[in-house]
């Protein structure tokens, strides 16, 4: 049964989007503070998944079930990336409204996954789903902002911005509670699978979404320690817990 804490802590991810989406709105971010966001959140992120989800992902020490969950986590981001990428250039030019439906197909897949590693993180155990929740909300939050910064170059209605917005976060919503409602009484076996899976969609999504778009402004070493700054941050939160 879900509890009143699962449910804030997944509301918690939801509401640093829409921010981050209204933050972008109203005033949108320069370059080098969209970096620095951008590197903070990965360094977040990718620290969770290093200090929390691969130490529950090894512990039955099944091997064949880390490969295969592994394997196909990457095996799956790498063909989402191919056909998200080859329907953008042709979304903008053919649509009647001009929005950038290559990159929001990308963000709601990243927003569902995320939503399912936050109820894989629950179903491990209180500790990791906090954590989780706290990691991806600051994802969430850079997320909403490149979401909406995109969508500014289509020149879109707020009304348009508004409803892309509350789709992206009700497939996130959709996503957390498929992974809490499925995942809470699996086996150990079934869930070191389904964390391996994770595991490796969650990294992809850091060095290939996060850290490439962060490394479009020219690299300084505060840009650099920023990531780095997300890691430590969030290693000893996590011993501290």
């Amino acid at each position: 049964m879900i509890s009143l804490k699962e449910v804030v802590f997944t509301l918690i991810p939801v509401l640093l989007w829409y921010i981050g989406g209204m933050i972008a709105y109203f005033k949108p971010p320069g370059a080098a503070l969209k970096s620095i966001i951008l590197h903070f959140a990965a360094g977040v992120v990718f620290s969770v998944v290093a200090v929390e989800l691969l130490p529950d992902m090894i512990k039955i020490h099944d091997a064949k079930s880390i490969i295969i969950g592994f394997s196909s986590g990457v095996a799956a981001m790498l063909l989402i990336k191919y056909f998200t990428g080859k329907i953008q250039p042709s979304a903008k030019s053919e649509t009647a409204i001009g929005l950038p439906w290559g990159v929001l197909i990308a963000m709601g897949i990243d927003l569902l996954i995320d939503g399912i590693l936050l109820g894989i993180g629950f179903a491990a155990g209180e500790k990791e789903g906090v954590l989780l929740a706290v990691a991806l909300a600051l994802e969430c939050l850079s997320l909403g902002i490149a979401t909406v910064t995109s969508l500014s170059g289509s020149s879109p209605s707020k009304k348009v911005i508004h409803l892309t917005l509350l789709v992206m976060a009700l497939v996130f919503i959709s996503g957390s509670l498929l992974g809490l409602l499925l995942l809470h009484n699996t086996s150990e076996k079934v869930l070191e699978l389904i964390l391996s899976f994770g595991s490796a969609a969650l990294l992809f999504l850091v060095t290939e979404e996060l850290l490439v778009e962060a490394h479009e402004e020219k690299e300084t070493a505060f840009y650099t320690a920023s990531f780095f700054t997300g890691f430590l941050v969030f290693m000893i939160l996590g011993m501290m817990l």
